[in-house]
């Protein structure tokens, strides 16, 4: 008797990949050196699935904050007493769209990948090299869906950039 199975999401770049969420024609991803997923996936026999959501970047303005200056900085120190990022951003209100809390309407469409399948292996036989074959393969996938989406969602020139979580 074949099982339903069971379904789980990891959000890859979390707070570290918010700290860059703004509207932009570059999507700064935190994934370089996130490969904690491809490990459970090995060791669960489980396939990862890419997906991509184009309009989630441009619900909220960020306050600038770019790598090295003085706000990131201040960023990262409350990150890491917390546990999660605090960006500085700026929404809409309740009656009007100037200032607020609330997201700008902003339509967010989301896209699944085919999904890369990846065999059990028990722990002691996932080597590093295993985890980079996979882990490849996944950021290239995810670049594919974003390229082959990004031109309906007006923004044919835009780029994805993987970084690692101390760029």
């Amino acid at each position: 008797e074949k099982s339903a199975g069971n379904s789980i999401i990891l959000v890859l770049g979390g707070a570290k990949e918010s700290l860059d969420a703004r509207p932009s024609n570059e999507y700064i991803l935190t994934l370089k050196n996130r490969k904690g997923f491809v490990k459970i996936g090995l060791a669960n026999g489980a396939s990862l699935v890419p997906v991509f959501s184009f309009g989630e970047n441009d619900l909220f303005d960020q306050v600038p904050n770019p790598q090295g200056s003085k706000i990131r900085k201040i960023q990262i120190k409350i990150q890491k007493r917390l546990g999660y990022a605090t960006p500085f951003f700026r929404g809409r209100g309740i009656f009007q769209y100037a200032v607020g809390f609330l997201p700008n309407r902003h339509a967010i469409d989301t896209y699944v990948g085919e999904p890369i399948h990846l065999p059990r292996l028990a722990r002691d036989k996932i080597t590093p090299e295993i985890v980079d074959k996979y882990h490849g393969e996944y950021m290239e996938a995810l670049k594919r869906l974003f390229d082959t989406y990004k031109g309906k969602h007006g923004n044919a020139d835009a780029t994805i950039r993987y970084v690692n979580d101390n760029e």
